[in-house]
């Protein structure tokens, strides 16, 4: 008979892990990841007011890898294309330099993205969470008026952190020779990824609405500039869960949840919000390729 299992000294092992992740965090001794310098350069450039198309074109161009995918996702069902796509100047006059600049953005991120082996399938869905997060937060953007291009990337961001941490902590529970079921590492990546993601936006030099929503979209009313981009990137996470864990709550308890009135959303937005599911996968599902 195992009885690993029933070592008393187990409960407390979960709260060394934990002291010696707040430790590195405390101390900047996390291992950041490193910002890929064409998503950089392509940040830099949708926020620069006097970029044009051309430009964008251009920077993409300079990464072949990059330029294909581009291509593809560009083609693929989720865009819709009349015509094929055959350059990225043609890609740029359908789809426009915001979109462009989203899937140039998305690519180059998911190519630096944080690699944990034995835990591909959770960083997989979290990269999935955080695509759906981005193309919702556009959505509620739109029904906002707000800028578009600033929500996808605080969607799509926010929890930059959780990658990071299930690195450190895997990491740290392995050197100590700790087991960690996964509701204590849910745990730990629902309670220090803002954390994480807060030294993520520092490092990367994110724009400060992005910064605001990765710290703050869980506490949005604690936001201290940037609470509408808080507000919205919470709802976007809270759709993304819905969709791709249907399970998560239901449909009444994720309609009761005060950000809606928070957003000034009623429920006719909150009808087509919901009505885009089949939208969002397909844009997920193309993304996560």
């Amino acid at each position: 008979m195992d009885t690993a299992i029933r070592d008393p000294q187990r409960v407390d092992m979960p709260e060394q892990v934990e002291r010696a992740l707040v430790d590195r965090i405390d101390k900047d001794r996390i291992d950041l990841p490193v910002l890929p310098q064409v998503a950089g350069r392509v940040m830099a450039l949708a926020s620069d007011p006097t970029a044009d198309a051309a430009r964008l074109s251009v920077l993409i161009h300079q990464d072949q890898a990059l330029a294909a995918h581009v291509l593809r996702i560009a083609n693929s069902p989720a865009y819709m294309p009349r015509t094929p796509i055959a350059s990225l100047q043609h890609a740029v006059a359908m789809l426009g330099v915001t979109q462009l600049s989203d899937i140039a953005v998305t690519i180059s991120l998911k190519s630096g993205a944080v690699t944990i082996p034995g835990y591909e399938t959770d960083i997989r869905q979290l990269w999935r969470h955080a695509l759906a997060s981005g193309a919702y937060a556009k959505e509620i953007a739109r029904l906002r008026r707000y800028n578009v291009e600033s929500a996808y990337l605080c969607g799509l961001l926010h929890a930059v952190g959780k990658p990071v941490v299930l690195k450190t902590v895997t990491t740290i529970a392995a050197d100590m020779h700790i087991p960690l079921d996964s509701s204590a590492i849910t745990s730990f990546l629902d309670g220090y990824h803002s954390r994480v993601g807060s030294l993520i936006a520092t490092e990367w030099a994110l724009p400060p609405q992005v910064a605001e929503a990765i710290g703050y979209y869980g506490v949005y009313e604690h936001a201290p500039s940037h609470r509408q981009e808080a507000m919205m990137t919470c709802l976007a996470d809270r759709l993304a869960t819905y969709l791709l864990i249907p399970d998560s709550f239901d449909n009444s308890t994720f309609r009761e949840h005060s950000i809606f009135a928070d957003l000034n959303l009623y429920p006719n937005d909150i009808d087509a919000l919901l009505s885009l599911k089949e939208k969002i996968l397909s844009l997920v599902d193309t993304m996560a390729q």
